[in-house]
């Protein structure tokens, strides 16, 4: 999903919302991969107002990751802050500041993992027509995504549609606010080649799923797919030290 979709994104920083805090975010951000290299960052404009910082301390911030290696300005139309690396020297350090610690991270994914499941398998109990189809377009688009953007564009539109089918708001709020809380306060899910391919099967398995009415297939798969952010996270939580 891209970082300005509606039902959320980037959420601002808080804590003093200084450079070191955008830093922080933004290359814990790269290092779980929810933002890859050769993707571009959202503009300048957008990310100020999604981090809720001036533009001169986004642009501070921007400038430091330049110099650490992360992005790179291009111009142009397809120009802008362009991701060059996942893991830095500011790497170790801003995952160890971000990422919740184990018995945190553990509790974060478990109640996700429940409310994906009761979600899922709501959706199962309460499809109607026009949910299942919209389901099987953005499974489609996702299959057949190219790039970083069009992926989670429709990562974001599939689950969209799973959550409308369960029909209830309140649950849709949580969705969001659960994965912003796990990971790092994007609302975003990292992905690479590898889970890419994962979620395709898991994708096409939910779909199917809901669009049969099996609420208890649903249910597992939801549960086992949306473990994917809670592993990107353990993983380079290992690998900057903070977890054992």
């Amino acid at each position: 999903m891209t970082p300005t979709s509606p039902e959320g994104g980037l959420e601002p920083v808080r804590v003093g919302r200084s450079v070191d805090a955008v830093v922080d975010r933004l290359v814990t951000a790269i290092a779980v991969g929810d933002f890859t290299p050769g993707e571009r960052l959202p503009p300048e404009r957008e990310l100020a107002v999604l981090l809720g910082v001036g533009r001169q301390t986004l642009r501070a911030a921007l400038a430091r990751l330049r110099e650490a290696g992360y992005i790179a300005t291009r111009r142009g139309r397809a120009g802008g802050a362009v991701v060059q690396e996942r893991w830095g020297a500011l790497s170790d350090e801003a995952v160890r500041r971000s990422v919740p610690g184990v018995d945190e991270l553990a509790e974060l994914s478990d109640v996700r993992c429940l409310v994906e499941s009761l979600i899922a398998r709501t959706a199962a109990e309460r499809r109607r027509p026009h949910h299942v189809a919209a389901m099987r377009a953005a499974l489609d688009a996702f299959v057949h995504a190219e790039g970083a953007t069009a992926v989670r564009r429709a990562d974001h539109d599939l689950h969209r549609a799973v959550v409308a089918a369960a029909g209830n708001r309140h649950l849709a709020r949580m969705s969001r606010e659960l994965l912003a809380s796990l990971n790092v306060g994007l609302s975003i899910e990292p992905y690479n080649e590898v889970l890419l391919a994962l979620s395709v099967d898991q994708h096409r398995a939910l779909v199917a799923a809901v669009a049969a009415g099996d609420a208890d297939t649903a249910a597992a798969v939801a549960r086992e797919h949306f473990t994917i952010t809670t592993d990107a996270l353990r993983r380079a939580a290992h690998r900057a030290g903070n977890l054992t």
